[in-house]
Order: C-alpha cells, then sequence, then structure tokens
C-alpha cells in the first residue's frame, strides 16, 4: 500500500460550465512519476470515514519532470466530493493524496492501432497518454482518440487535441456530441462514439487495441459493439467511471 503523501492546489482553471482543472504539487518529492493513464486518490475532509472521503481521479497531464499534475474534474450535483473541491476548495488548499495507482496503460511497443474511446472527464488519461507520446516522439501505430460528450460547449480539450492531430502523425481526433443537430468543424460528428470506431472498422478489421474510458453505459455496449466487429475481450481494456 503506498503512503498518503500531501497535496496542495496550486491553480484552478475553468474548461467549461462544469468542469474544472485543478493542478495539484505534490511537495515532498521533487519529480512525481507516473505512467501516463494512471490516476491518484485524494482524502478530502468531506466525511468522517476515511473511506468515504477518498476520491479518485485520472491524471490529464502527461509526466513533465515536476511534482505537479492536472486532474480534470466535473461537478456531480449531491456528489460531495466534487461540491467540496468547486465550493470550498481553493489555490492553498491542503489535502492528503495517494498514488500513482492503476494499471490502464498502454504498452511500450504500439505495434498496433490503438482506438481511445471515452465520454466527458474520461478523456483525462487518454488525454495524458496522447501528449506523452508527442511529447517524447514515441514511435506508434494510428492512434484515435474518440471523444463524447451532449454539447460542443461541454468539449475537453477540443482545441489541444485538433491542433495535436494536426502535428502528430499517425494521431486521429474524433469529436462526437450526442445533443447536437448539425456541426460544420472537420473531426466532429453527431451522435454517439460508437458509430465513429464501427465506420472506421467498416472495411477493413485491422489488429487493434481498445481503451474505454467513462460512464457505464458507454463502456457496456463498447465492448458488445468491439466484439461483435469480431475482437476478443483480450482486445479492450476499460476504467470505469462514477
Amino acid at each position: 500500500m503506498q503512503a498518503w503523501q500531501k497535496g496542495i492546489i496550486v491553480a484552478i482553471e475553468p474548461e467549461t460550465n462544469f468542469t474544472k482543472k485543478f493542478f495539484i504539487q505534490i511537495p515532498e518529492v521533487e519529480k512525481f512519476d507516473f505512467t501516463p493513464g494512471q490516476f491518484v486518490t485524494l482524502d478530502l475532509p468531506i466525511h468522517e470515514q476515511k473511506n468515504k472521503r477518498w476520491r479518485s481521479y485520472s491524471i490529464a497531464s502527461a509526466p513533465n519532470d515536476t511534482n505537479i499534475i492536472e486532474l480534470i474534474i466535473v461537478f456531480l450535483e449531491g456528489g460531495a466530493g466534487t461540491d467540496y473541491l468547486f465550493n470550498e476548495a481553493t489555490v492553498g488548499t491542503e489535502f492528503l493524496l495517494r498514488g500513482p495507482l492503476g494499471k490502464f496503460t498502454l504498452p511500450e511497443k504500439i505495434e498496433k492501432d490503438i482506438f481511445l474511446i471515452c465520454t466527458g472527464t474520461g478523456i483525462a488519461p487518454f488525454r495524458s497518454m496522447v501528449q506523452y507520446l508527442h511529447q517524447n516522439k514515441l514511435p506508434h501505430q494510428n492512434i484515435h482518440l474518440i471523444f463524447g460528450c451532449r454539447k460542443q460547449t461541454d468539449g475537453l480539450y477540443l482545441n489541444e487535441l485538433r491542433k495535436l492531430s494536426k502535428h502528430e502523425p499517425g494521431f486521429h481526433f474524433h469529436a462526437c456530441f450526442s445533443r447536437e443537430e448539425s456541426l460544420k468543424e472537420e473531426g466532429c460528428y453527431t451522435g454517439y462514439v460508437h458509430h465513429v470506431y464501427e465506420q472506421l472498422l467498416a472495411h477493413e478489421k485491422k489488429p487493434a487495441a481498445f481503451y474505454l474510458c467513462g460512464w457505464k453505459n458507454m463502456i457496456d455496449e463498447a465492448k458488445e459493439r468491439i466484439i461483435a466487429l469480431g475482437y476478443d475481450r483480450k482486445d479492450i481494456h476499460l476504467e470505469l467511471y462514477g
């Protein structure tokens, strides 16, 4: 079991009306080492029982040789953790933090196409992964990041990932908006994430690995559809939110 360390909020930035970026410093280390895709657990002052105070969030930033990490968090109505973070926590707020944790990570050698499929703040581990690959010029096959949310105003890291798709060979960003009727931007779709990977794989079933991160309903449906395309369960990796 990893030890708890002190975390300090050093910056808070709004991303959308309902999501914020929290930049957290871990001052006890000079460099916070983690593998893209991992998460941290925060111990927040919201309950007397320890395990009811713990909230886990994927790290949205790539490893950068510093002791500061970025989390992207959505406000949940009635959620004690996000109510505290959004309405009480400020720059300078301290709490205990444990991590990095988790095995939701890419292989060291990416020898087949990768589909990163997510909804909402499930984009966090994938943003960490693709930024790390880009910054370190690591070789890879085609990587399709397929992100879904309701409206364009709910979109997370849209401009950053669109820009990255123009500068990182083999990286493709697809944004899906289920409550939009028409879209003009390149790489944007109306509807749900499932139609995108099904369309991309409709003509040629190439060797691929699928990483799913988001709400249970999306993950359950994606697993069924990916298996129906002829892929094996071992090709599917998942991180469940909520």
